[in-house]
């Protein structure tokens, strides 16, 4: 009884000491600056990284002859612990040439010009700031005697390889993708524009993960108003954490509600580049390989890199092939709804014999069928994505024959339901922005019920409020539909069809750019 008595007093003590130790924590003034004494700033960190295991406090002496009290504090993990050993504390510890200084006088310019081999020192007094530095891969050096903090760039992690994004591959062009690390991406831009226009800017957003963005854009190319834009944009940005570029996208787009995409995302390399040349701005989330390209306009999402690598033909008639698709996958299944639910009269004879004798034992309206359908293939794709990737594409491909069959079998769809279906199915997949395949699946459920309601007279009311909404809709200042309308005659060389690259010397005007010409108009294609 006693042992048990004694054991509660302990606990109860040990819960008191360690709240006593968490209200310690929260006490500190993170805005304050740091103090000449060290032992002073090292209890203020140690406060700060209270509970934080992975943060190491490494104390130590300055000098082989005469020795100057110092640490370094870095974030197990984020750091090269090469770099440490070699070019920070060993060049410290055997620092000659101090006769000069004593322990309170000792200069920071000195230590810099030392034989510390690090290419970026920086000098922080704020706590907020050499916290935030911390956290982010740098090692923070701290002097008995001085008040300043010296951030030296340590930063090393494992990094993924670059690789060909499995979202946007293509059989002609570059194979190389970004990553997750910031600096690898910029650097993999920088490669393919080798020009001092090419800007870099950086903030952080994320009031707890301090996320690193970086603002990327071509200074004589892109127009000022609309980098500003996107820098205001993203300074009102005020979330706990910032993950993924989706989570930017919200906040910046000009209108959230639309089930269109106004920022458009990629992962290769050559897309981005050639954007930023057109005068738009990329933005790169430390984290995530998908780099936001704004401003978008609509025919942005029908072309692709490949586009420029093949011959003018060629690319036209992809791109007129994805349009077609993107029409298909929107409206197919409601006109099927809409032919067989009110205007049979305008299908051929023969067409409906055998239409009509596929859905004899058909037991639900053709508005049920095919709302059954489309909802067993959004569900089948849904699982193919969320599947491993050799199960994923095994199910994929079975499931969506056995799924077929089955129907057809046991009379819940007609055959000629299921094969339209699956047409509606590649017409989407063929869209090279799998962001775009989300709005075509949402139209398509509103587009049904309308044809089941109304037949192609409500078909047409969707379309119609579809070109409104379009008409309306604009991302950063830009016509969603430039050139269409309004009509931009110059620019209609790449949209739908593409022209030679010879013949496009300007740059397009949406988004407008500072310097309007690509080519010199002296001269271009050589005739022989």
């Amino acid at each position: 009884m006693f042992n048990r008595f004694k054991n509660i007093i302990s606990d109860l003590k040990h819960n008191v000491s360690n709240e006593d130790k968490m209200k310690t924590a929260k006490k500190v003034n993170i805005e304050e600056n740091i103090k000449r004494r060290l032992k002073h700033n090292l209890k203020l960190f140690r406060s700060i990284f209270h509970d934080c295991s992975d943060v190491v406090f490494k104390e130590f002496k300055i000098g082989s002859e005469r020795e100057i009290n110092a640490a370094i504090i870095y974030v197990d993990g984020l750091i090269d612990r090469e770099i440490i050993h070699t070019e920070i504390l060993k060049p410290l510890m055997y620092l000659t040439r101090l006769d000069e200084y004593n322990s309170t006088n000792i200069s920071i310019e000195f230590l810099k010009n030392t034989d510390l081999a690090i290419g970026e020192i920086k000098e922080k007094k704020k706590l907020e700031e050499i916290v935030a530095l911390i956290l982010s891969g740098e090692t923070a050096l701290l002097i008995d005697g001085i008040d300043k903090a010296l951030l030296l760039n340590s930063r090393g992690w494992e990094n993924r390889q670059i690789e060909e994004p499995q979202s946007e591959s293509v059989s002609r062009g570059p194979k190389d993708g970004f990553t997750e690390t910031l600096r690898f991406n910029t650097a993999l831009i920088r490669r393919k524009i080798k020009h001092p226009d090419l800007k870099v800017k950086m903030m952080n957003i994320g009031e707890r993960t301090n996320t690193d963005v970086a603002i990327v854009y071509m200074e004589e190319i892109a127009k000022k108003e609309v980098v500003e834009e996107v820098l205001s944009r993203l300074k009102t940005i005020k979330i706990d954490g910032i993950f993924e570029s989706g989570y930017i996208e919200e906040f910046i787009e000009d209108n959230p509600y639309s089930p269109f995409p106004q920022v458009e995302i990629t992962e290769r390399t050559d897309k981005a580049s050639a954007a930023l040349l057109e005068g738009r701005v990329a933005i790169i989330v430390d984290g995530t390989p998908v780099v936001s390209l704004v401003p978008a306009i609509m025919v942005n999402f029908y072309q692709t890199p490949e586009d420029y690598y093949e011959k003018p033909l060629f690319a036209s008639a992809l791109r007129l092939l994805r349009v077609l698709g993107f029409l298909v996958a929107t409206s197919l299944p409601s006109l099927y709804v809409a032919f067989l639910s009110f205007h049979f009269q305008l299908i051929p004879i023969k067409l409906v014999e055998t239409l009509a004798e596929g859905r004899v034992k058909v037991p639900f309206p053709p508005f049920v069928e095919a709302l059954l359908m489309e909802i067993l293939i959004d569900l089948l794709r849904e699982a193919n994505l969320r599947l491993p990737g050799t199960l994923g594409q095994s199910i994929g491909v079975v499931g969506a024959i056995v799924i077929g069959q089955a129907a057809v079998s046991a009379n819940l769809a007609s055959p000629a339901m299921v094969i339209i279906v699956s047409i509606t199915a590649i017409g989407a997949y063929v869209i090279p922005r799998f962001s775009t395949s989300y709005s075509i699946r949402f139209l398509r459920y509103p587009m049904i019920f309308f044809a089941a309601t109304l037949g192609i007279f409500g078909i047409a009311v969707v379309w119609l409020w579809i070109l409104i909404h379009l008409c309306a809709l604009e991302s950063f200042g830009n016509p969603y539909l430039s050139p269409f309308t309004p009509l931009k005659i110059r620019d209609l060389k790449d949209t739908v069809i593409r022209a030679p690259l010879w013949a496009m010397r300007k740059r397009p005007t949406s988004p407008d750019s500072e310097d309007k010409n690509r080519q010199d108009l002296q001269k271009g294609r050589i005739n022989k």
